[in-house]
């Protein structure tokens, strides 16, 4: 059964028909999707995430979605700094990468897709002054943002 209803589906063909402009490029860190429950390797939210994005790549060619087994490719995800599952990375035109872990359900579901834009676009609705200063950090900064349903 779909997780998006069909006016949703509808609606978001439609933003990134218009919207997005080169590809995206999503990475699904997960877990192989079994009837057997391996201990200490439970991942309560992967069945849903995998399925949201799924019916999300479906929606447009300009995004590609890339399933990887988290326990086959571990040393490639502590490199992208996954520790953690399911987690979802977004590469597009930007210079760096987004990183969601959980699934992306509620207010976090419109973050998911106004940075799929903005990766996709390889800008963002920042002001001028945050740019600004923003630009003057000598080094790279790892923002990390944490978010809990209420």
């Amino acid at each position: 059964m779909p997780i998006l209803s069909n006016a949703d589906r509808e609606y978001l063909s439609q933003v990134f028909a218009e919207r997005l402009v080169d590809p995206v490029k999503i990475r699904l860190y997960t877990q192989k999707l079994t009837q057997l429950n391996i201990p200490g390797y439970e991942c309560m939210t992967c069945r849903e995430t995998n399925e949201l994005m799924e019916e999300l790549a479906s929606l447009s060619d300009k995004i590609e979605l890339e399933t990887l087994d988290f326990l086959q490719v571990r040393q490639q995800a502590v490199r992208e700094g996954i520790t953690e599952i399911p987690a979802i990375v977004l590469e597009g035109k930007n210079k760096g990468k987004v990183r969601f872990i959980g699934v992306p359900a509620g207010y976090e579901f419109a973050t998911l897709i106004e940075d799929m834009i903005d990766v996709s676009r390889g800008t963002t609705k920042l002001q001028p002054l945050s740019r600004e200063i923003l630009g003057k950090l000598a080094r790279p900064v790892h923002i990390q943002v944490f978010v809990t349903p209420t």
